[in-house]
């Protein structure tokens, strides 16, 4: 039976077998010193006999083997234990020099090579970190929601139209004898599932065919939504963001101490309440605090982002803050206008180190204020047909938000560009591997 990495000072005393991938190779003498690598971590061997150490001499990094011998106490070894091999079997030999050195404690590599040979390069422990955080921030999202009474749900990549935008900014691609695009966002689906479910949620990739080249934006990207029925306030859709992050940040603590240690980052910092801020209040914040005046304008920009965070942590002691009521004019059509300023709607971004994760508000229910609105902007009804038949027929008060996953990992390890936070990122420049 093979015996994982972190579990081998259980064995102490006892014969057992190891396998993974040459981490680090050193031979001194007689004698090869071994660090191997497998998914949870790496493990010393010492290797003094003739046979083994023979079929080590013409190995390199990255080669994988089997090693079986007996554990030994060894606290200055990883996991305080190490194993005095007796034999090894080799299950995989490396036919060329590795491009990339994954084996130092930093990958020194620019950011396209450490894309460029991504299979490699995300074999290398600081790399695979990023990726058992990511997986904690969306199984974390899926936990806390199911355990709240929400159902998954799946809904379609290629769509007839966008509803976000009504095909602007969206991948294009033939269907047949017909044109589709791909989906930008599921806000038609999980309203239409509102009415069949009450609560849904889903995670999946989408895209965006816009043409920037940011730190913070990509063409496909992992998104979380979740859309609640029978709301008695858009404020509870605040409540169940706010317990999802709680959930999240618990989860990094009981699963993810090592990880953050590689990068030197803490946990994020989570009031018994994230504040929530009118964007207006926002800026009068920032323009007093900060010198930096956006009043008016209908968004942060970056650095108001940057600068209402920095008063979130240093004022309000949270590593996140709600930014509220975004002009009417400014949100997609949906979105349920305030009955107590009109110019203004329940919708809400969530700030985090910085930068939007997270996007939501409440959302109309009635056919008529539907009708209503989509006209005021000029839009054809006729053009959201499907959209628009489930509020014909009895909706409930309901709203959502939509979560950015790779920024949410990108601002927990304080990550300079998101493609880092993406196994495979895909931009304007960037299609392989």
């Amino acid at each position: 039976m093979r015996i994982l990495s972190n579990s081998i000072n259980k064995y102490i005393g006892k014969s057992i077998s190891v396998a993974g991938w040459i981490h680090k190779l050193r031979k001194l003498g007689g004698i090869t010193f071994v660090v191997l690598r497998d998914r949870e971590g790496l493990l010393q061997g010492i290797v003094e006999k003739a046979e083994a150490n023979k079929l080590l001499a013409n190995l390199s990094t990255e080669s994988v083997v089997e090693m079986t011998g007996k554990v030994v106490k060894e606290d200055r070894a990883p996991g305080g234990a190490e194993l005095h091999v007796d034999k090894v079997k080799i299950i995989s030999i490396v036919s060329e020099d590795i491009p990339v050195e994954i084996n130092k404690k930093g990958l020194k590599a620019n950011l396209d090579t450490l894309l460029d040979f991504r299979q490699i390069t995300l074999r290398a422990p600081l790399q695979r970190s990023i990726f058992k955080i990511h997986s904690v921030v969306t199984n974390s999202f899926r936990e806390y929601l199911t355990t709240n009474d929400f159902v998954e749900i799946n809904t379609p990549k290629i769509v007839e139209e966008g509803l976000e935008t009504g095909g602007a900014e969206m991948f294009s691609l033939k269907w047949f004898n017909k044109k589709a695009y791909l989906s930008q966002s599921p806000q038609m689906y999980k309203q239409i599932m509102v009415g069949a479910l009450e609560r849904v949620f889903e995670i999946s990739p989408y895209f965006r065919a816009e043409k920037h080249n940011t730190s913070r934006h990509v063409n496909e990207f992992t998104m979380m939504d979740f859309e609640i029925g029978f709301i008695e306030s858009w404020e509870e859709i605040m409540d169940v963001s706010e317990g999802y992050i709680k959930t999240m940040v618990t989860a990094l603590k009981e699963k993810c101490l090592s990880e953050l240690e590689m990068w030197n980052v803490t946990l994020p910092l989570v009031p018994k309440q994230i504040p929530r801020i009118k964007l207006s209040e926002a800026q009068a914040i920032i323009k007093k605090e900060f010198k930096h005046d956006i009043i008016g304008e209908p968004d942060l920009d970056p650095e108001g982002e940057k600068l209402i965070s920095r008063y979130a942590l240093e004022k309000l002691k949270s590593d996140f803050i709600f930014i509220t009521h975004y002009p009417s004019k400014k949100r997609a059509f949906y979105s349920m206008d305030d009955p107590k300023d009109p110019k203004n709607t329940l919708t809400f971004d969530l700030l985090f180190r910085g930068l939007e994760i997270n996007s939501g508000g409440q959302r109309m229910h009635l056919y008529e204020d539907y009708v209503k609105k989509m006209k005021s902007r000029d839009l054809k009804i006729e053009d959201f047909t499907d959209y628009l038949v489930v509020f014909k027929y009895g909706m409930p008060a309901h709203g959502g938000t939509g979560w950015g996953a790779d920024r949410i990992t990108q601002r927990i390890l304080y990550l300079e560009n998101i493609r880092e936070a993406i196994l495979f990122p895909r931009d304007i420049n960037r299609l392989r591997p």
